[in-house]
């Protein structure tokens, strides 16, 4: 029964990461990068330490804990400033494929990369402590099974990008371009990766006896505070580069762009605060707690796609298409159990 509850708390995290740019759509009069930072304070900083402090016992700290731990400290906040390269190109990832496809392959690359170079890399960094033990051929089959589902959606949107004409896909997603959206989503993937690299590297910062559905946010935290610090510098170059350091200063839609950017960023880290809740169910299963990661990714495949069906990003589409879709959907709904059940 906790191992349902855990993976359903996992499911509902995914469900509200996938949701979270149906409120970026309401923000009004503001570039992109004017509200993609606004968001981040919420996204990566306010919630995320609100969320780290939920792991530090009384009469305790959370910077005394980083100060105990400062090696581990510093290199889970360098792979969050990589992962925010990857959150960078994940919105252009979308751009270019729309939110069903673009997700589809930037979440499934992180997802199988995710799960393989967390133990890969703390057996580089800690050799001899048999982290490599973790990758059993359960949780490589369940990789392997997540980026079968990945790549048969790949297909699907290969197969969207070819059937409908260019006044079709422009419909749907404005700036529709496959072959440069699949090459930035395929390295979004691979640098969103370095945030479960991260969350292992940083999996010794907590203090002992706290409640194991905390103990991973501080080391969450870490490596967002690392993303948020990408970002930013990427953000205000923009707002340089292209005069609109003005956004700010929209009295008349500060308020709305203030609240759907705070439920943006509330669902975004819904993801990872979910992460941390869910595995604190699974502790009777190693095989699911090295694999959780790659649950959750898919999981905001399968959503992302639901929502890319609402939003008729697939409208104009073959039943041969659609099949295909769902064929992958399916696949990837399956892997999330599947190492459990081996």
């Amino acid at each position: 029964m906790e191992i349902i509850i855990g993976l359903f708390i996992i499911a509902i995290g995914a469900f509200c990461q996938s949701s979270c740019y149906v409120p970026i759509n309401k923000i009004k009069s503001w570039s992109w990068e004017s509200y993609w930072i606004v968001q981040g304070v919420f996204a990566w900083l306010l919630l995320p330490l609100l969320g780290a402090l939920l792991a530090i016992p009384e009469g305790h700290g959370l910077f005394e804990l980083f100060s105990r731990n400062p090696e581990a400290t510093g290199l889970t906040i360098l792979f969050g400033v990589l992962w925010g390269i990857g959150g960078l190109t994940f919105g252009l990832s979308m751009r270019y494929l729309g939110v069903a496809l673009g997700q589809s392959i930037a979440l499934g690359t992180c997802a199988g990369l995710g799960t393989i170079l967390g133990p890969v890399v703390l057996n580089m960094l800690y050799p001899g402590q048999g982290m490599l033990a973790t990758l059993t051929a359960s949780v490589i089959i369940g990789v392997i099974v997540t980026l079968l589902g990945i790549a048969i959606i790949g297909l699907a949107g290969s197969m969207k990008a070819s059937s409908l004409s260019e006044e079709e896909k422009k419909a749907s997603v404005k700036d529709f371009n496959f072959p440069k959206g699949i090459a930035v989503a395929l390295l979004c993937g691979l640098m969103s990766a370095c945030f479960a690299i991260g969350l292992a590297v940083g999996g010794e910062i907590r203090y002992e006896g706290v409640n194991p559905m905390y103990e991973t946010l501080p080391a969450t935290f870490l490596v967002t505070l690392g993303g948020f610090v990408t970002n930013a510098v990427y953000c205000f170059a923009q707002n340089s580069k292209n005069h609109t350091w003005g956004d700010y200063a929209k009295k008349s839609v500060w308020l709305n762009n203030l609240v759907f950017c705070i439920i943006a960023g509330a669902l975004w880290y819904s993801q990872f605060f979910g992460l941390a809740l869910g595995k604190g169910f699974l502790t009777e299963s190693p095989v699911l707690l090295t694999f959780a990661w790659c649950i959750l990714m898919a999981l905001n495949v399968v959503f992302s796609n639901v929502w890319g069906i609402i939003l008729k990003e697939w409208k104009g589409c073959s039943r041969q298409t659609i099949t295909v879709l769902l064929i992958g959907i399916i696949v990837l709904i399956i892997s999330t159990f599947l190492p459990q059940l081996l």
